[in-house]
């Protein structure tokens, strides 16, 4: 089982949904780096569970930096930080119905029955508590750089936010809201979709748009380790994402060349481009722009619905409702495992082009 991403700065991922703990082990951070567990408590925050349209699962999200750091510095080895869990239900699960949507069947054809099922176990969001902490660490390393991460909803069904204005204005306004639109209007609406959605025992999905300002040009190892290339592996690492795509996407098979190329010119020495289609990379290498993608959230697969299924221990097909507790929509709280994994792998591609010094605010 492969649990580790990155090169030169790697993050290492282990624990279930109902184990004792989850945590992540980052290595490759240069000695010096300062951790305020004030950052790490405000991801967390932004990824926590909150009203109808969570799930009833509350955890406090404790978290426990056992190794890498001292006197509030990065040491140089291995940074592990770990996250109790202390409010499972496991009574609530089943083992033999795959549910629809889960990783159930594949992981029991996988591991042959010695997987943790309980809560999804490895395969559960949960897990991305310990990521969205550990990498708070690298994404406030990066802001003191001039780098900066921002995550909004551009779309729940049919219910659309506006799209990115002033990128350094509006990343700030989303790391400080809780729920991460840009208009207070397409916060209500949505809200209140989840809430109906909730209430028929379904769920919704949608789409996040990503920004991330002050990636220098240059950055980038082109055939097999391109910035698109490594940002999606991290994206899909996410359980709920499907797909991901840069600059205009899927609509370049709308457009023109004309229409699709970025025309650029001259500042005070500095190329600035006239428009941001390509999101930023072009051959697989930041071009200064900023970083421009979108990830796409399906629906909870947990819903409260009889849905047809097999029982893969009876080998019978059979039709299953879950119980438990479950999110109508997850897309609020992926943002912050978006722009965790986001500022990793944009620390790791710098790691490769500076070393690891790249990363301290003055060497």
């Amino acid at each position: 089982m492969k649990n580790t991403l990155g090169s030169a700065l790697t993050l290492t991922l282990f624990g279930e949904s109902h184990g004792q703990a989850i945590g992540a082990v980052l290595d490759g951070l240069a000695p010096g780096i300062p951790v305020d567990e004030n950052d790490i408590r405000h991801a967390l925050d932004l990824r926590r569970p909150s009203g109808k349209i969570s799930t009833g699962r509350r955890e406090a999200d404790e978290f426990s930096i056992i190794s890498g750091v001292y006197n509030g510095k990065t040491t140089g080895t291995p940074l592990c930080l770990i996250i109790k869990n202390e409010n499972q239900a496991s009574r609530d699960y089943e083992y033999g119905p795959a549910r629809p949507g889960h990783a159930d069947y594949t992981a029991y054809m996988k591991y042959h029955g010695f997987e943790d099922f309980r809560g999804g176990g490895h395969f559960s969001g949960r897990v991305t508590a310990a990521v969205v902490a550990v990498c708070a660490v690298v994404r406030a390393a990066l802001r003191r750089k001039g780098i900066a991460v921002g995550t909004h909803i551009a779309s729940l069904c049919s219910i659309k936010d506006r799209g990115f204005i002033d990128y350094n204005e509006d990343i700030e306004l989303l790391y400080n809201k809780p729920f991460p639109t840009l208009m207070d209007e397409a916060e209500a609406q949505m809200r209140s979709a989840a809430e109906r959605c909730a209430e028929s025992g379904d769920s919704l999905g949608g789409v996040l748009e990503t920004v991330c300002v002050g990636v220098p040009a240059g950055v980038g190892e082109p055939f097999f380790d391109t910035v698109e290339g490594e940002i999606s592996k991290a994206m899909f690492s996410i359980p709920a994402v499907k797909g991901v795509t840069f600059g205009l996407g899927f609509d370049f098979a709308n457009v023109f060349g004309s229409e699709a190329n970025d025309e650029l010119h001259y500042e005070d020495g500095v190329a600035v481009f006239d428009k941001n289609n390509n999101g930023g990379v072009n051959g697989g290498i930041t071009n200064g722009a900023p970083i421009l993608f979108k990830t796409v959230i399906k629906p909870t697969p947990s819903i409260y619905k009889p849905q047809k299924t097999v029982d893969f221990i009876k080998k019978e097909n059979i039709v299953h409702t879950i119980r438990g507790r479950h999110d109508p929509m997850i897309i609020h709280r992926a943002r912050a495992v978006v722009d965790a994994l986001t500022a990793f792998t944009v620390a790791d591609l710098l790691t490769v082009r500076y070393g690891d010094d790249c990363l301290l605010s003055e060497k």
